[in-house]
């Protein structure tokens, strides 16, 4: 069951982090002491694989706040991963606050992770035929690649692979 459809799922905070640290040396701040690096390379990253790929389809995964059900069976699950760095911190509500006015999906569902979600959608939309996309630097999202499932990794010198 072949589809014209074109299913893009991003993985927010993997992206988030990537343009966070891609302007580490330079950050970007604006007139109000903020700075705007995460946010200014998640959009160019959005902007990006709206014009180049025109999907019929766009959904932006976010992590949830609080545990997760990995956290309930693993008490230390991530437990030696370092704080949030401030910045991203305060970029977080104002890029939801752009993936809102762009009319995108925010996908963030309660005990389950970004990739858990996406990994969710991307295996059944694959299986019907969607050609699905799931854009993240995150190479672990490899084991889902499938029929109709691809992955779509940002390249930080070359713009989107």
């Amino acid at each position: 069951m072949e589809s014209d459809n074109k299913l893009f799922l991003l993985d927010a905070y993997a992206l988030i982090y990537r343009a966070y640290y891609a302007f580490i040396r330079n950050p970007r701040i604006n007139s109000k002491g903020l700075n705007t690096s995460a946010i200014l390379g998640f959009v160019n990253t959005l902007e990006e694989v709206l014009k180049k790929e025109n999907p019929t389809h766009i959904g932006v995964a976010f992590d949830p706040a609080g545990p997760t059900f990995r956290h309930e069976a693993f008490e230390q699950y991530k437990a030696q991963r370092e704080e949030t760095p401030e910045d991203i911190r305060l970029s977080v509500p104002l890029i939801k606050e752009i993936i809102r006015a762009y009319r995108i999906p925010i996908l963030e569902v309660p005990g389950y992770e970004a990739d858990d979600v996406i990994g969710t959608l991307a295996t059944e939309a694959g299986r019907r035929g969607i050609a699905t996309y799931m854009m993240t630097p995150d190479k672990d999202y490899g084991q889902l690649v499938g029929e109709n499932v691809f992955m779509y990794r940002p390249d930080i010198r070359e713009g989107l692979k």
